[in-house]
């Protein structure tokens, strides 16, 4: 619309000329005489235009130009979403496909690089009860609200992680796993863990069985991690400061 508005408004600029007569002689001729421009030449012109006009008005374009543009690109896109769950099926979409794009730009061998020790806040998860189980799924989150997500990884081969919540709107808890990391191969680790511990207030137990993971490290690089469950589960971790 803008485009043809400009159209139209730079031709209304070529109307056509007047030219005026004077004599001194009186006569019936009238004394304004209108000398029309040949109308298909004024069509073209304007077409030209236009196309010239349209061509400046560009569609707004997100540019990204490197990792760290991804990076803050895919943050913005998590930000203040419980970890993912409050997303639209379209945003979870497009979180994916800035993830894609980030791990082009991955390490070699990631399951190699140290840069995967630390500690790290889990931001993202398509599938909100892969971290936490049962308290992130759709009945767990009326009881208990996640107030943290966190997973350290300690060389050389353990993993600890830690979901922080809320129970009933007053007792606050932990629920924790520890297990050990194994890498088979450059890119993809194992995680047998521990069975589950919980603390809310002073009472401290362990409940279950022994779980076991497998992740796919597709990014890794000083603040950020992309992981990819076995079962198509995208994570984003970030690390802590």
């Amino acid at each position: 619309m803008a485009s043809a508005a400009s159209s139209l408004t730079i031709a209304s600029s070529f109307s056509e000329p007047r030219t005026q007569i004077h004599s001194s002689k009186r006569s019936n001729l009238p004394l304004q005489y209108s000398i029309p421009l040949n109308k298909a030449v004024t069509r073209s012109r304007t077409r030209r235009l236009g196309l010239v006009v349209s061509s400046v008005s560009a569609p707004n374009v997100e540019l990204r130009t490197g990792p760290d543009d991804l990076i803050s690109t895919l943050l913005s896109k998590v930000a203040n979403s419980d970890g993912g769950v409050t997303l639209s099926p379209e945003q979870h979409k497009e979180v994916a496909q800035v993830a894609g794009e980030l791990q082009k730009y991955c390490v070699k061998e990631p399951v190699k690089n140290p840069l995967i020790f630390g500690d790290w806040e889990v931001v993202y998860c398509s599938r909100p009860t892969s971290p936490g189980g049962g308290y992130r799924s759709v009945i767990g989150r009326l009881f208990f609200k996640t107030k943290e997500m966190v997973q350290a990884i300690d060389a050389p081969d353990i993993v600890r992680n830690r979901v922080s919540i809320n129970a009933f709107g007053f007792l606050d808890g932990d629920v924790s796993l520890t297990g050990k990391l194994k890498a088979l191969d450059s890119e993809w680790v194992q995680v047998i863990f521990e069975p589950p511990e919980i603390k809310v207030g002073s009472l401290e137990f362990k409940y279950g069985f022994e779980s076991e993971v497998k992740l796919r490290i597709t990014y890794v690089d000083e603040k950020l991690r992309l992981g990819l469950g076995s079962k198509g589960s995208l994570f984003v971790f970030r690390r802590r400061q």
